[in-house]
């Protein structure tokens, strides 16, 4: 398969909607939508008692509150230019100068007042990857110091605080509902197993 042309047909607040055309192994043309939207990055901070820490939040495509891992958009200020990035690497995700890591940091801190001092990269994840170019990466953070909220003037947010045994009972349950968040969820009971 191989990209002939790429045709804005939409721009959103925060997406832009492309028609892709390519040519097939027989040389046919093939049509797809490509959505663009920023990268980002979520955390699952974990207590010194072992408490999983979310926030409850408004969100408009369920039209209901949501529990979800802290997350938010990778911004401009996350890149160094003098580092390198490749999305295919892991050690890309785990560098401090990596937009992600930054990323993670940033809205713990700016969501629940927490900076985790370690942080753990799990994998990155595509909501749809046959339609959505966005990839969110999903860490771990323990080690919580505290520091200042930064909530942006839209966040109205709840701090949840679960056990293991309750947080995996809201993904069986369906109150959490949030891809991001079962991963990183599933990921830190995996590795409470393998210890």
């Amino acid at each position: 398969m191989k990209l002939k042309n790429r045709q804005l047909k939409y721009k959103g607040h925060r997406v832009k909607v492309y028609e892709d055309t390519l040519i097939s192994p027989e040389g046919e043309s093939l049509y797809y939508d490509y959505v663009e939207n920023r990268n980002g990055s979520g955390v699952l901070l974990v207590d010194e008692d072992g408490k999983l820490i979310f926030v409850k939040q408004y969100r408009n495509v369920i039209q209901d509150y949501d529990i979800e891992i802290p997350a938010g958009c990778v911004e401009t200020g996350d890149f160094d230019d003098s580092a390198s990035f490749d999305i295919k690497k892991r050690e890309s995700f785990e560098a401090k100068d990596s937009p992600f890591y930054k990323c993670a940091l940033r809205e713990a801190q700016e969501e629940t007042g927490l900076i985790p001092q370690k942080l753990e990269f799990v994998n990155y994840i595509i909501a749809a990857v046959g339609l959505f170019s966005e990839r969110t990466a999903v860490y771990i953070g323990t080690e919580l110091k505290e520091g200042e909220l930064h909530r942006d003037d839209d966040e109205f947010i709840d701090i949840i605080k679960l056990d293991l045994e309750e947080a995996l009972k809201y993904v069986h349950e369906g109150k959490i509902n949030d891809s991001k968040t079962i991963i990183a969820i599933l990921a830190y009971s995996d590795s409470l197993t393998d210890q």
